[in-house]
């Protein structure tokens, strides 16, 4: 099956988001957040206001432009697993493919250091982590065929996305990725 062509406007309007997104970013990191305004992102991306407002919600909501692509993606990680897949199994895979290549972008320090440093972009940041933590304990909990708030849905779903903030200072995070799967699947195997 071939998947639809995504028309000239579509593209359009992408291109538009990420440009806003983009301008948005490069000016908070130069200026920092609290120093930028929503007229300074418009004109460095040469839209107006109201084109930046079609686009997003507001100023936290450009910080984080990926939140309803990274929702869309922990849903399609359980929901279009291959036959025979596990959750957990496809869980691994979605991180590491998703989580890797953002550990390794150039600019990650710089943003994690902007959103810790910012009150506004830190509580953003939470409510989304506890969104995207609904989302997928629903997700997980669908394909269990158990309600949308079972605990062990969501306690599932809250550590897989702590994943990236527990391996993110590991000199090998694939392997530590691979550590925090096996002690999920198998559990915690005390040494002492």
């Amino acid at each position: 099956m071939t998947e639809p062509s995504v028309g000239r406007r579509e593209r359009k309007k992408a291109a538009t988001r990420q440009a806003i997104a983009d301008a948005a970013l490069r000016l908070f990191l130069e200026r920092g957040y609290d120093q930028v305004g929503i007229r300074d992102i418009a004109d460095a991306a040469d839209v107006s206001t109201t084109t930046l407002f079609k686009h997003f919600s507001g100023k936290e909501a450009l910080v984080f432009d990926q939140e309803q692509e990274v929702d869309a993606a922990l849903i399609a990680a359980i929901r279009e697993r291959p036959a025979g897949e596990g959750v957990l199994d496809a869980l691994r895979r979605h991180v590491l493919a998703a989580w890797l290549p953002i550990a390794e972008h150039p600019q990650r320090a710089e943003f994690v250091a902007l959103v810790e440093a910012t009150p506004a972009l830190r509580t953003h940041y939470e409510r989304m982590w506890t969104r995207h933590t609904a989302t997928l304990g629903a997700a997980i909990a669908a394909e269990s065929g158990l309600p949308a708030d079972d605990l062990s849905c969501v306690t599932l779903a809250r550590f897989v996305l702590d994943i990236p903030a527990l391996t993110s200072t590991r000199p090998d995070r694939r392997a530590a990725v691979e550590t925090i799967f096996e002690i999920i699947a198998k559990g915690w195997k005390n040494p002492i």
